[in-house]
Order: structure tokens, then sequence, then C-alpha cells
């Protein structure tokens, strides 16, 4: 190749190079730190609490949300944590906790290390109240701004009837417009949001930066739905473990920097196998690159 011909080249090349667009972009993104609800494995957490989280760390998963701590104080479970290289940076507590217990349960996450506490539903008999979406918002946004004061972010969980009218009106869509985006963030659950019907990645694009952290869940049929009842969460829908349904990860996560995900924590309701159940989700979402 002679100097004519190489300088051509190179330009050609920057020129090609400077005209590719933002979105063939060749970066490779994956999950660093994959997450758990120990819900999944509760029965297992009862009995054997210390040694269920060794089996999760185990299994390779960094990270433990909490649905209760069985009669473990919070030191005792952050030496655990600590022992196994594991971190909370969430929990679970319910929407009595929110209203009448809350300053103690901000002290605890402090102690255990947690940057979210999460409520995870409203019970039915609350939601059968008049104006019961409005009043939570009111009550999350107090729970917020109580915990952002302790540098502890307050979060809500969704199900299904989340995403079906009342009056007309999408109980999510009035959590989302009537809590402040910055004292109440959303913990997404994608299975039930699939299940209800609705796209997550149409609240991403309305709602960016409020989803810090989602629930990975997969599902093989699309149930029929209804707002009332308990529903037996998992047992009237046919869940299976994640990338073993329908539901398409990677058109999801795709939209990660836009929804704000800093967290993916894996949720199986009622596993048969439960051990098993989250080592098969592990090792695929280990694995998903998109």
């Amino acid at each position: 190749m002679n100097r004519r011909t190489f300088i051509s080249t190179s330009i050609a090349a920057s020129l090609a190079a400077t005209a590719k667009p933002a979105w063939a972009a060749d970066t490779v993104h994956s999950i660093d730190r994959v997450g758990l609800q120990l819900y999944t494995v509760r029965d297992a957490m009862k009995s054997d609490f210390e040694g269920t989280i060794a089996k999760v760390a185990a299994i390779g998963y960094k990270e433990v949300e909490f649905a209760g701590y069985f009669d473990h104080s919070p030191k005792d479970v952050r030496a655990i944590l600590d022992k196994n290289g594991l971190a909370s940076p969430s929990c679970h507590v319910g929407y009595d906790v929110v209203e009448k217990k809350w300053p103690d349960q901000i002290e605890s996450a402090k102690i255990i290390g947690q940057s979210y506490i999460v409520c995870p539903w409203i019970p039915e008999e609350t939601r059968k109240q008049p104006d019961v979406w409005k009043k939570a918002a009111e009550t999350f946004n107090r729970a917020g701004e109580e915990s952002k004061k302790a540098g502890i972010q307050f979060a809500y969980h969704n199900h299904w009837f989340e995403f079906l009218p009342v009056n007309g009106k999408l109980p999510y869509d009035i959590l989302l417009e009537s809590c402040d985006k910055n004292l109440v963030k959303m913990e997404l659950d994608l299975c039930w949001i699939t299940v209800a019907g609705a796209d997550p990645l149409k609240y991403f694009d309305r709602y960016p930066g409020r989803f810090p952290l989602v629930h990975v869940k997969d599902v093989k049929t699309l149930p029929k739905i209804s707002t009332g009842g308990a529903q037996n969460f998992g047992d009237t829908v046919d869940l299976t473990e994640v990338g073993s349904g329908i539901i398409d990860w990677k058109r999801i996560f795709a939209q990660s920097d836009k929804a704000g995900i800093k967290h993916y924590i894996v949720e199986h309701d009622h596993p048969k196998a439960p051990f098993e159940s989250i080592k098969t989700s592990y090792e695929y979402l280990s694995k998903l690159r998109w």
C-alpha cells in the first residue's frame, strides 16, 4: 500500500466511524449482580435461616431481598450477609409497618445496610376503602420523606391489580402521578405487569428513572385475571424459571438505563424445587447479554 492509498483508506475509515449512529454501538450489556427475593426459599429460611442464605450465595447470587428475618436481629442478619459475601439492597415490609412502625423499620434497614424499603402490596380489605390509592400515595410520600432523611429510598412493588381500572383509572397510574418521584420509587414486577397485559417499556418511556429495582420472574401462559381476592399469587399463574417462559427479557433490559434499573431480583412465588429453580434462573441471567 502506497502513502496516498494509506491516507485515503484511513480517512474513509475515520468518516465511517464518525457516521456510525449511537444506537449501533457495539457495547454488550449484562447483569453484574443478580439478586434473589428470599420469599422464593421462605420454607427453607424458616428451618435453616443461615444455611439457606449460604446456599443462595454458593449458587452465585450477590444480592438478596428479605421478606422477613425469622426472629433474627438486624445485627445478626448483617453478620450472616457479611460472612457469605452478600449485600441486601432492599427488604419487603407490610403496609401496616409503613403506617405504624416506620421509624423502627428505617433503623433496621440502616443496620443491615439496605438502600431501599419496599411495600410489596396493599391488602384487599384496605383496597376496598374509598380513594384508597390516593390515600396510599399520601402514606407513601410521608414514608418516603422520613426514610430519605436517613438515606433510604422508599419503593412500592406491584402485583397485577394495579393495572386493572378502578373507576376508569389504573391504580398504578394514580400512584405514579400522585407520589413524589424523589420520595417514592417503584420496584416493578415484570411478570405481574405482563400478566396484566401492560407493557413495561411504555412506563419506562413515561416515567424514566422511576424503577431502580425490578422483580425478574417468568410465566408460561397468560392467565385470566380479576381485581378482587387474594388470588393465591403464584398458585393461579403458571410461573416458571427465568428464561423458560414467554417474557422477552432482552427487549425489556435493553431499556434498563432509561428505566433506571440498578437491581435485578429473581423471584418465583411457588417453585416445586426452590434451590433448583433459583439455580436455573441464576444461570440464565448470569449468561444473558443484550
